[in-house]
C-alpha cells in the first residue's frame, strides 16, 4: 500500500477522488490551495483508492498522509 503526503502545509480546494476509483500514475487526487496557488497532488503509481484522509476545507501539514493506494 502507497500513501500519498500531501507535500506542502494548505488547505484541501479539492478532492478529486473516492474510495474505490481506479487511478493511474500521474493522477491527481487532490488540489491543495496556499498563498493563494492551487498544488495538485498525483499519485506515483497505478492503483485503486484505499482510502482518502482529508475532506475539502481540511488544513494539512506537508507530511500529512491524504490519500492511501493499494
Amino acid at each position: 500500500m502507497a500513501k500519498v503526503e500531501s507535500g506542502m502545509a494548505g488547505n484541501v480546494w479539492k478532492v478529486l477522488v473516492k474510495e474505490g476509483d481506479e487511478v493511474k500514475a500521474g493522477q491527481e487526487v487532490v488540489i491543495l490551495e496556499s498563498m493563494k496557488m492551487e498544488i495538485p497532488v498525483s499519485v506515483e503509481q497505478d492503483g485503486t483508492i484505499t482510502k482518502v484522509l482529508v475532506n475539502e476545507g481540511d488544513f494539512v501539514n506537508d507530511t500529512d498522509v491524504i490519500v492511501e493506494v493499494e
